[in-house]
Formats: C-alpha cells, structure tokens, sequence
C-alpha cells in the first residue's frame, strides 16, 4: 500500500474548484477525483492504486482488455470508468479470497468485460429510456451467455468467461441466465454481485440520481442472504473504506 492510498479520503471536491491530480497531474474534465487531506487524485490513479493492493500482476494485454471495457462503457454512457471501477474493486474483495495471480488477473478481467456481451444488444433495447417489454427483455438477458460465447474461444479466459456467465445470477435463485443459486454460482460472480450493485447505487446514471454511500450499505446488509451471499457481504465490510472513498469520488467543475 503506497502512502496515497493510506490517507483517509477528506472532503468531495469542492463545486468549482479546478482539480488536478497529485500523481499525474491531470486536469482532465472527463475525469473524477476525490481529494485526500490537501491533495487530489483521479480515478484512474486510485484504481491503479486499487490494483496494487489485489495483487494484480502486469500483463501486456491488460491496457487493451481496459480499452475495451472503456469502448463498451461509452456505449451504454456509463459514469466515469465503470468498468474500470468494478473490476478494481471485485479484485480487492477477491484478494481475501485467492492467491494465484493468475486467477486474480482473470477476476480482473472478468469484471471488466462483465458486459461484454451486450456488444450483441441493439441499441434500442440497451438504450431505451423506458421500460422493456417482454422480447426486449428477453434480448437483454441473452447478455451473459453471449459474453461467455466470446470469451471461452480463449483458454487463458475460463474463470474470466465464468464471470461474465454468471454476474446476473442471485444467491437465491432469482436471477438469470440459468437461475443458479448459493455455490451454485462461482464465488467470484457472487463477490461482482455486491460491488456492481454499491456501483451502481452511489454514482449517477441516466435515469436516476445516486443515493449516499450509508443507503447503498443499508441495502446491501438487508439482501444479504436473498440477493447476495452473505460470504461476499462480509468481504464487501473488509473494504467498506476503499468503497467509500471510490463513492466520494466527484467530476471536477469550473
């Protein structure tokens, strides 16, 4: 852990104040950043920071599997780098779990391309403001199988293809393509589970605001044990602080 990424997270960044980022010195406007004491980071180099602590090994196809998470992110007007976010993120709960490297790359890479089969979905169902009807949602919940069709075709990807298959699945059976319940769904997906859902309940989407962090937890302990495996929840608590502080995160303004 590097000393960045040891200082408790301060105050959001202030509405018109122009950030720039301690470690690289961005100032992009496309970027979010948090500030730490008196100091700013973006959310590119927390998240790399995120994977120094997951263990997380350097690999020459890693800038291109992140590029294309990036590319699918744009496509659905994800906020920030969702992917990115997720995948970083599902990593650290996974590390109290494994440790080969190899299967932490792959977890990694899992969350990224988690979406990657809507590649598959046109955009006036992925798009679509409203709610879908019957066919169109049946399209929607073709997505996993069609990322796992993708990236079983790569032996080096058969926990990362698992993933994929299985990150809409519920720890009670609810969920889909296939209805998996509890061990039934590889450990990994039920860990991806808990993080999409705090991800997406603490940053803005198209069609609904965020709520704060402490709602998004609440909610998470009360499915414990329906939506989510209770296991998963309990590692989500070990790293409730990097979670937070990820939510604290802010598009800079002025």
């Amino acid at each position: 852990m590097n000393a960045m990424e040891s200082q408790p997270p301060s105050a959001f960044v202030p509405a018109g104040f122009a950030a720039a980022c301690a470690q690289c010195g961005s100032v992009a406007r496309d970027r979010q950043y948090v500030r730490r004491l008196d100091r700013h980071t973006c959310e590119h180099c927390l998240l790399e920071a995120r994977k120094r602590r997951g263990r997380l090994e350097a690999d020459p196809y890693e800038a291109f599997v992140e590029a294309l998470a990036e590319a699918l992110d744009l496509r659905e007007r994800e906020t920030g780098l969702h992917s990115k976010r997720v995948a970083a993120h599902t990593l650290l709960l996974a590390a109290h779990h494994y440790d080969r490297a190899n299967d932490l790359r792959e977890i990694y890479w899992g969350g990224l391309l988690h979406d990657v089969g809507k590649i598959g979905v046109p955009d006036a169902v992925l798009l679509k403001p409203g709610r879908l009807s019957d066919e169109e949602w049946r399209v929607m919940r073709e997505h996993p199988r069609n990322g796992q069709l993708l990236l079983q075709k790569l032996p080096f990807l058969a926990l990362a293809a698992n993933i994929v298959l299985c990150h809409e699945e519920r720890y009670d059976g609810s969920g889909y393509p296939a209805g998996l319940r509890g061990e039934e769904i590889p450990l990994p997906a039920r860990l991806f589970a808990v993080i999409d859902t705090i991800d997406a309940m603490t940053f803005d989407r198209p069609y609904r605001k965020a709520v704060p962090f402490d709602a998004a937890k609440e909610e998470i302990l009360r499915l414990s044990g329906s939506q989510f495996d209770p296991v998963a929840v309990e590692t989500f608590l070990l790293e409730e602080a990097a979670l937070r502080e990820m939510a604290a995160m802010e598009y800079p303004r002025g």
